[in-house]
């Protein structure tokens, strides 16, 4: 489904409530509309749900031209100052069960207390309604607002004039438009500045500049990614032929590095192993010179106590004869 407003204008008293302007938006859509304050906000909430007839300009539903009760059926206004706004001094559930009368379900003080308990606001049924938190007052009253199965479209207005981080009402429109519904949210020039809009300093011809449309976001829309294009082969004598790519290989997986192994301290060899080392090391003496030191002293190296039979013979004194004889 989707509203259309062309060329609509509010006239005023002395000076026109909503200068002439043009808006679109459908089922299943987010749209931020920012201008300042007194720029025509709650003519154009008005205006754009059949709740006030606009002086020149036509709305349309879906392309036709409707009575304005039927665009009021199909529409829901959340918290507009001084038309829907809930008085500051009711408390939370007595907001809800108003809430619930005017979407046309039953408003038992149980069925406020289950309403309330499934979204984790028991302990806050007694706080005044002006005491909560900007982004939790928005929640409630467009909760409240969508109770009724008939409603398609819903306008929040002014939701940052109660404080807090845009972001918060801004995801909370954001839900309702996935879920189906068509959700306009009005806020000032700065407040779409924080949600990341680049406005430029408001310089309007009048006053009462109308508001512009500054984002428009489709929640949940499925985001086409670009396909990938195949590179054909040159068909052709001197072309070459298509070879096929590899399959691709799985890496293998990784191994984990043993713990290296501390070396053991360096025991200090015993003095017998390195006379023996030093032994083999030595070169071996020559055989020949070996045989001559066998010659030089053929007794060398006999066990003690044997006298040598040469020592032996030097021993005796040799007779004068004999030595004359020999």
């Amino acid at each position: 489904m989707q509203i259309t407003l062309s060329g609509v204008r509010v006239e005023g008293r002395r000076d026109p409530m909503l200068e002439a302007m043009d808006l679109a938006w459908s089922t299943g859509e987010c749209l931020l509309v920012a201008g300042e304050p007194g720029h025509g906000h709650t003519a154009l909430a008005l205006v754009a749900t059949g709740r006030f007839v606009p002086s020149s300009g036509t709305v349309r539903l879906d392309g036709a031209a409707v009575p304005p009760s039927a665009l009021r059926a199909r529409t829901a206004v959340v918290d507009v100052p001084g038309i829907s706004e809930p008085d500051d001094a009711l408390s939370l559930a007595d907001v809800v069960a108003e809430g619930l009368a005017l979407a046309g379900r039953r408003s038992l003080p149980r069925d406020v207390s289950r309403w309330l308990e499934e979204r984790a606001l028991t302990e806050d049924r007694g706080r005044r309604v002006d005491q909560l938190p900007g982004v939790v007052r928005t929640a409630v009253l467009a909760a409240l607002a969508t109770e009724n199965p008939d409603v398609r479209f819903v306008v929040l207005t002014l939701p940052d004039r109660h404080g807090g981080e845009p972001s918060g009402w801004w995801e909370t429109a954001r839900t309702l438009a996935a879920s189906g519904l068509g959700v306009l949210v009005q806020c000032t020039r700065s407040s779409a500045r924080d949600l990341g809009v680049d406005l430029p300093p408001a310089r309007g011809a009048t006053l009462h500049e109308p508001p512009r449309v500054v984002l428009r976001e489709v929640p949940g829309a499925p985001v086409e990614e670009p396909a990938a294009t195949a590179v054909l082969p040159v068909a052709g004598p001197d072309a070459e032929p298509a070879v096929e790519p590899e399959p691709a290989v799985e890496p293998e997986p990784a191994v984990e590095p043993e713990p290296a192994v501390e070396p053991e301290p360096a025991t200090e060899p015993e003095p017998a192993a390195e006379a023996e080392v030093e032994d083999e090391l030595e070169p071996s003496p020559d055989p020949d010179a070996r045989a001559e030191e066998e010659l030089d002293d053929p007794l060398d190296g006999a066990p003690p106590g044997d006298t040598p039979i040469h020592d032996t013979l030097a021993a005796t004194p040799a007779d004068d004869a004999q030595e004359e004889a020999r």
